[in-house]
């Protein structure tokens, strides 16, 4: 009976382990994230301002903020949803999915969406995070159609 009862909750850990909330990672320390877009790469800042864990779904932030082309300046706002996490004792890997939606404001003006990639080292003493590294890789298609650009943005 012992052996059930501790087999039991040993499951039920697993099945309402929490994700730990995140969020402040994504808002990269206030800076923007930069890169480029279209085959000419022209450059592209992506800065989010909030960020927050859904409370129904820990896999997923809810995100806003603006970005930056040239003088095209677009408030936006979407999701990154994380979709498989990798742990090494020194070195963690989590990849997701997002969609980031511009308000439509014209031909250069869409939504974002694309996968992406965290990756951090763990500092054992001082138990904190350290090289942290999110790379934002995907597609723009403007709301009309009519242009699709490849994107590629990175944390600084």
């Amino acid at each position: 009976m012992r052996k059930i009862l501790f087999f039991i909750i040993f499951i039920s850990n697993f099945a309402f382990a929490q994700m730990p909330n995140i969020s402040g990672v994504w808002l990269n320390n206030s800076k923007p994230y930069v890169g480029t877009i279209g085959n000419d790469k022209e450059v592209i800042k992506l800065k989010i301002n909030i960020s927050e864990q859904d409370k129904k779904n820990d896999q997923e932030y809810f995100v806003s903020g603006y970005t930056v082309v040239e003088n095209n300046y677009s408030k936006f706002e979407g999701k990154l949803k994380i979709t498989k996490y990798r742990d090494a004792k020194k070195k963690g890997v989590v990849y997701g999915d997002y969609e980031l939606v511009e308000e439509n404001k014209g031909k250069h003006s869409g939504v974002f969406t694309g996968k992406f990639i965290y990756t951090f080292k763990w500092n054992k003493t001082s138990e904190k995070i350290q090289s942290q590294y999110i790379e934002l890789i995907g597609d723009w298609k403007s709301y009309d159609k009519t242009l699709d650009f490849k994107t590629r943005l990175k944390n600084q």
